[in-house]
């Protein structure tokens, strides 16, 4: 009996073939989960990305699940307990989204720096008026909280415009195009110093609320704040008021907490605020980038029995 493959998302015919001309014997399966049976995910040995179904047909005692290719960089959404205890091997995204996420950035920091939030909404109400002031990002200094691969690369743009770029990770180890790297022992340090603060951190119980009044507080009151990590790592009514008060210059947000953002809430109306709808992953370029990822694993995946980019370690989340 052939093996099962489940391919979830938007392949080409020319990705669909790429993947199935790599998975030799394998039955691949490309849909919606709308459309496949759900018997299907009973059979499947690997995944490519991620349903209710999964986990409802994937997980039973009987299923064949042994790995998951996730869609996203994120996680915290799954049942990461769940998969673990039935010793399912799951990957993330990460290394997907890296022009993206720093050209979504890059926007949201030119846009105030600019003042383009502003021009806009003076089309929409049909006026030619000068509104707050022009800056500039040359030479300026970013603080990037989460400096993984999209920080990287974000800080590898940065320095084309003569930024300083510090950043804040774990480890707290040196990265390229980095003037300095800090661990999170140095948040506040990298906090006081920057123009710019972007949070590009996964959902964990460590950074869950990370960003609150007091970590506001800390931030120069020209400083703008960008959301491109996830909604819940702030604390949503805090950052309201930091705007409200001129605690902080601006925001820039692409993840909420709640997501949606709800009809009226007082982000909506904040002039120093640009919503952005979780775009900031979103690209043309996207499935193309996973089926490369996919192909990666699945080589190692039947040589080894395990894939080898991208291992979620379930103890730390991500």
């Amino acid at each position: 009996m052939s093996r099962t493959i489940i391919a979830m998302g938007g392949y080409t015919p020319e990705q669909q073939a790429r993947i199935r001309e790599a998975t030799p014997g394998w039955n691949v399966v490309f849909g919606k989960v709308k459309d496949l049976d759900s018997a299907l995910f009973r059979e499947a040995e690997i995944v490519i990305g991620w349903s209710p179904a999964v986990e409802t047909d994937g997980l039973l005692p009987e299923s064949k699940l042994r790995w998951v290719q996730g869609w996203s960089a994120g996680v915290d959404k799954l049942p990461l307990d769940k998969l673990a205890a039935r010793g399912v091997v799951l990957t993330d995204a990460s290394g997907v989204h890296p022009n993206q996420m720093s050209e979504t950035t890059l926007a949201l920091m030119l846009a105030f720096t600019r003042n383009v939030h502003s021009a806009i909404r003076n089309q929409v109400e049909g006026r030619w008026e000068l509104r707050g002031s022009y800056g500039e990002i040359h030479g300026k200094t970013i603080g990037i909280i989460g400096a993984g691969e999209i920080g990287i690369e974000l800080a590898h743009i940065c320095r084309a415009f003569g930024m300083t770029t510090l950043g804040v990770r774990r480890s707290g180890k040196p990265a390229e195009h980095f003037d300095r790297m800090y661990d999170m022992s140095g948040l506040r340090d990298v906090l006081a110093e920057s123009d710019y603060v972007v949070n590009l951190l996964p959902l964990t119980d460590e950074t869950n609320g990370l960003f609150n009044a007091a970590v506001f507080a800390q931030m120069k009151s020209t400083a703008f704040f960008v959301n491109v990590g996830r909604g819940p790592s702030v604390v949503t009514d805090d950052l309201v008021a930091a705007l409200r008060d001129g605690v902080i210059a601006g925001a820039g947000i692409d993840v909420t907490e709640p997501e949606p953002l709800p009809e009226g809430h007082p982000l909506w109306k904040l002039d120093n605020v640009i919503i952005t709808p979780h775009i900031g992953g979103q690209s043309d370029q996207y499935s193309a980038r996973v089926a490369d990822l996919f192909i990666h694993n699945f080589k190692s995946y039947i040589e080894t029995g395990r894939p080898d980019r991208n291992i979620v370690d379930y103890a730390v989340r991500y």
